[in-house]
């Protein structure tokens, strides 16, 4: 992955890019008909509201555990679709856009997620430091693991209900928790098959 998160202090913009399996219609769609998606697979954002408000138009509050201490916020958002993929704009807040921008690459697509900061001026940007949004990377580090499992197993229909019905409204503490569930109950089915494996082959 390419990544580039740039000093606000310094500088207006961030950004993060990556390959995904993914064929570069199959990213658009992807990235288009769930803009909520996109933003719950962020670890350090976690959700206390997501609301349409109309076309392409959201509510969304939630606190940012990038920075510590942690900060919340509440911003309003409007997606545009573009030639190159999709723009968020923000109505509040540091952030001016978010611009996930989808490119065809050998083997797959790539992805590009760039932040500007521009619409405030850099006086503004270093009082506010405390606000900093500084998930980028880890954000598009788990987009692109996301997408290789999207890819992997979205055929199946059980996989898509779980990760839109239990895994994606789930805080991302929560997430881990489930994950580690998952792989105590293998590990107890695995002994519990190992165990009935060598009692039939001791006493049969």
């Amino acid at each position: 992955m390419n990544t580039d998160a740039l000093a606000l202090a310094a500088q207006d913009a961030a950004w993060a890019s990556f390959k995904t399996p993914l064929s570069e219609t199959e990213l658009r769609s992807f990235c288009s008909e769930d803009v909520e998606r996109l933003f719950r697979i962020n670890p350090y954002l976690e959700f206390s509201q997501w609301q349409e408000t109309g076309p392409q138009q959201y509510h969304f509050e939630a606190k940012n555990i990038s920075q510590e201490p942690p900060f919340e916020f509440a911003v309003d958002l409007r997606v545009e679709q573009i030639e190159e993929g999709i723009r968020v704009h923000y109505a509040q807040g540091l952030k001016s856009t978010t611009t996930f921008k989808i490119e065809s690459a050998p083997e797959g697509s790539q992805l590009t997620i760039t932040e500007d900061y521009s619409q405030l001026p850099e006086e503004e940007r270093e009082a506010r430091l405390h606000e900093v949004d500084r998930s980028l990377v880890k954000w598009a580090n788990d987009l692109q693991s996301y997408l290789i499992h999207w890819h992997n197993w979205s055929r199946f229909g059980l996989y898509r209900w779980y990760m839109r019905r239990i895994w994606q409204p789930l805080k991302p503490m929560s997430r881990r928790i489930v994950y580690i569930m998952l792989w105590i109950t293998v590990v107890e089915i695995a002994l519990i098959i190992l165990g009935a494996a060598i009692f039939w082959v001791e006493y049969t």
